[in-house]
């Protein structure tokens, strides 16, 4: 059996996840939004991000690290440094992601923009997308999503409005 990977973020209701100068502001962080994000983690063993959050991550102070959780940060520019809170994979990421998925483990969270997303989605490799929907339309910013050769499918499997405004949704991608 492979392990369940899930690409989550927040985005706004025009599918931005940042403003043009990677900022995210807007994002509305509380504790039912900590309580999703808790409750996820816990399902999971291994993070993969891109070199812009992780850069974005970093510069912010806003480490998305949680104990028991390796985090890989796919780039082909960074090179290992003396972060020790992830490894730097130098490589094409659909040919990680699919030898790590077939490692035996918990889940994997792909967090990160449209552009780490296209190739594993086009690919097949993400199985779950969870988004937190902002009550912002931002009008312009970095695209949640790229375009792609087909259109990708999905099953609503929870939608669950939160009290601050927001909308969490779940999708399984249809195979």
């Amino acid at each position: 059996m492979t392990r369940k990977v899930t690409f989550g973020l927040a985005n706004s209701l025009d599918n931005r996840i940042a403003r043009g100068d990677h900022s995210y502001d807007w994002l509305v962080w509380d504790d039912e939004v900590a309580k999703i994000s808790a409750d996820f983690f816990r399902t999971i063993d291994t993070v993969i991000m891109g070199r812009k959050t992780y850069e974005v991550a970093l510069a912010a102070g806003a480490w998305p690290s949680t104990p028991g959780i390796r985090n890989y940060v796919l780039s082909r520019t960074l090179a290992q440094g003396s972060d020790t809170r992830v490894e730097i994979v130098n490589e094409d990421g659909v040919e990680f992601l699919r030898r790590l998925k077939q490692q035996p483990g918990k889940g994997i969270c792909v967090m990160g923009g449209g552009e780490l997303a296209k190739p594993l989605l086009e690919a097949g490799l993400i199985d779950e997308l969870g988004l937190n929907i902002q009550p912002i339309i931002l009008g312009d910013g970095i695209p949640l999503f790229h375009p792609m050769r087909s259109p990708i499918a999905l099953e609503r499997l929870e939608c669950r409005p939160l009290a601050n405004g927001s909308v969490y949704i779940l999708y399984r991608v249809k195979r």
